[in-house]
């Protein structure tokens, strides 16, 4: 039986080999869930959901709901005891990563690709940012840089003056950069 811990290493490994250059964020808080693992790549967030065979699908109606709010792409990655019936669980834009154990390697198959999320909105990704993130954006787009303003204010001023596809473009550039070395002493 596959658990969580045991289907994340390889499952990186696999979306690294078919999708080249990308980044992974773990337990990313969005809406009222927690992603449990977000790629970015140079065409979107990809929102992805870990059920292993230990878990059940009792919160999955609600993450559905908040992954296609914040991600271009959405995979759900299913151990065995799922594969046969996750179909009728999640959307059908979904993508769908089934994973076996195979003499302690993992074995990853994609049974369906991602198509995009029809309620992916920008104004929830950009909220994804850090404000420090949102200032750097400004920079890049010539505009005020308002110091003293919060990340609310900062997100929709950008939305507001910069071309959505532009800004989707730096948002993930952004994201790619991202620098959690400002948090070590």
């Amino acid at each position: 039986m596959l658990r969580d811990a045991d289907i994340r290493d390889g499952l990186c490994d696999y979306l690294e080999i078919k999708y080249g250059k990308i980044r992974f964020f773990e337990e990313l808080t969005m809406g009222r869930s927690r992603a449990d693992i977000v790629m970015v790549t140079d065409q979107g967030l990809y929102g992805i959901e870990i059920k292993s065979d230990a878990d059940t699908y009792e919160r999955l109606t609600r993450q559905v709901r908040d992954y296609d709010r914040f991600f271009d792409y959405n995979y759900v990655v299913v151990g065995s005891s799922h594969a046969g019936h996750i179909r009728e669980h999640v959307p059908d834009h979904w993508g769908i990563i089934t994973v076996e154990d195979d003499g302690g390697k993992l074995d990853c198959y994609e049974m369906r690709m991602p198509q995009r999320s029809p309620k992916v909105k920008l104004n929830n990704q950009m909220g994804l940012l850090w404000r420090s993130e949102l200032a750097v954006m400004q920079e890049k787009n010539g505009l005020y840089k308002y110091s003293d303003k919060s990340k609310m204010y900062r997100k929709k001023y950008l939305i507001a003056s910069v071309d959505k596809e532009l800004l989707r473009k730096q948002m993930l550039e952004v994201l790619f950069e991202r620098d959690y070395s400002i948090f070590e002493d």
